[in-house]
């Protein structure tokens, strides 16, 4: 695959802001470039001279910066032909020990979901298999998903105030996968997506391998901007938004605003994070933007509230759009299991996707992170997140790749800015959960900060960013 230099110049963005030479400033970019997965291997980049005139400096700037990245095994090139992305082969044994003396096992802060409530799972496991010789007659293929769990989750938007039928109810395999579906539905080519900015890393994905433009809109400390919003409504095909303690930065999108936002474009809202309100109002649940806007498309999972291996999700809407969906859908999968399908039917039907205890458990594991954060890297700025499971940490110097590079060999993977955005933008930022027991966050911020020394003293790394969830 063959990128444009207008489109590497607009990755790098401002790479001449900060200390060294030129075209270290350059080669330092793309290798954070290539370590996010922004340029993804094999790609062939753009000549010197054509970079060199999209981003305004010199060609030999660019051929030095090339250089550079072939010396360390990031490029690799061959007479006429394009430089093409690598990453360098790891020599140290997997077993090495960590800088900074850390040779425990890493910890993970790229995946943001809580382990599975074991007598939870089991019993509804337990009822699923109970259930399940009732579909045995059936050919075991629905588009549609099994009617149990239809019934549940319409159960589920009902106790939330919002009438909902079975039929208007599709089953997925997990929310990704739904917003996949509708992507492939709603979507052609060159049409305009709207979303919050940052936001869920493969809804990304998902609008860019359906070839949409992107159009985002900054969530801002204090929220959303309802009036640009509406704004970039009109000239959208589709809205993307996370108004129920937002993936990354855990907010809450207001009753006003709730009911004042009604975009001119048809709009997913992603309602995964829904049951994990955990500010003064942890009671109260989560009011579905349905609720004021009929025409929504919602879309949910247990993923967050009960477990990321139980792959259920499900897509609320009108039963003309889920048709459409139904016929899209072949082209993937021809249905989703059966008995996870069941056990979801369980989990919902008992009210276990909002379950005190986790809530509560959650909310002094969030307590946990920010005090880490204050004792280890009080420089950083971490809001506490009303719910969800992630703080949204800003460094005060553009750190994030790097540092995601480089962490690894600190003992602790994370999830950098950018992966939550596009054109380069959150370099700042890290998501970090508090998912993990209070003693592992602890430890977990302790060598996020030996990093974060490391990296202000001009270490560098060469990890590959971990997946992100």
């Amino acid at each position: 695959m063959k990128i444009s230099a207008h489109a590497v110049g607009r990755m790098v963005g401002a790479w001449q802001e900060g200390p060294g030479p030129a075209h270290r400033r350059l080669s330092d970019r793309l290798r954070l470039l290539i370590l996010d997965g922004r340029l993804c291997l094999g790609a062939a980049l753009p000549g010197e001279r054509d970079l060199a005139g999209a981003i305004g400096t010199s060609r030999t700037t660019v051929g030095a910066a090339y250089r550079t990245l072939v010396e360390h095994g990031y490029l690799e090139t061959r007479e006429r032909a394009r430089a093409t992305v690598r990453l360098p082969h790891e020599d140290a044994p997997a077993g090495r020990r960590r800088a900074g003396g850390a040779d425990a096992e890493t910890i993970n802060l790229s995946f943001a979901a809580p382990p599975a409530p074991p007598e939870v799972l089991h019993a509804a496991f337990a009822t699923a298999l109970e259930r399940l010789p009732l579909h045995f007659e059936r050919h075991g293929y629905d588009r549609y998903g099994a009617g149990e769990l239809r019934e549940a989750v319409a159960g589920w938007y009902g106790r939330r105030g919002l009438a909902t039928s079975p039929g208007q109810v599709m089953i997925t395999s997990g929310a990704q996968h739904a917003i996949g579906l509708l992507a492939r539905t709603l979507l052609s080519p060159r049409d305009k997506v709207l979303f919050d900015h940052p936001t869920y890393p493969h809804a990304i994905r998902a609008f860019t391998d359906a070839r949409a433009r992107l159009l985002p809109v900054a969530v801002g400390p204090s929220g959303w901007d309802v009036p640009q919003l509406l704004a970039g409504a009109r000239s959208a095909q589709l809205a993307y938004l996370i108004p129920d303690f937002h993936n990354p930065t855990g907010l809450y999108m207001s009753a006003e605003a709730r009911r004042s936002l009604r975009p001119a474009c048809p709009v997913i809202i992603d309602e995964t994070l829904a049951d994990l309100r955990l500010d003064g109002d942890a009671g109260r649940e989560a009011e579905p933007f349905a609720a004021h806007h009929p025409s929504t498309i919602s879309i949910g999972s247990v993923s967050k509230s009960i477990w990321g291996g139980l792959r259920i999700g499900w897509i609320r809407a009108e039963p003309a759009l889920l048709e459409r969906v139904a016929r899209t859908r072949p082209a993937t999968d021809l249905g989703t299991p059966v008995v996870e399908q069941l056990a979801a039917a369980a989990l919902l039907d008992a009210g276990q996707t909002r379950r005190p205890e986790a809530l509560r458990q959650l909310r002094a594991q969030q307590d946990v992170l920010l005090e880490a954060l204050a004792e280890h890297l009080p420089e950083v700025h971490a809001p506490r997140a009303p719910g969800g499971v992630t703080l949204w940490a800003r460094f005060p110097e553009p750190v994030g790749s790097r540092l995601a590079a480089i962490a690894p060999d600190h003992g602790v993977t994370i999830a950098a800015g950018p992966q939550f955005g596009i054109g380069g933008a959150f370099e700042r930022h890290v998501r970090l959960p508090y998912t993990l027991p209070a003693a592992r966050l602890t430890e977990a911020v302790r060598r996020l900060a030996s990093a974060h020394r490391a990296l202000t003293a001009g270490a560098t790394g060469t990890h590959v960013p971990a997946a992100v969830a």
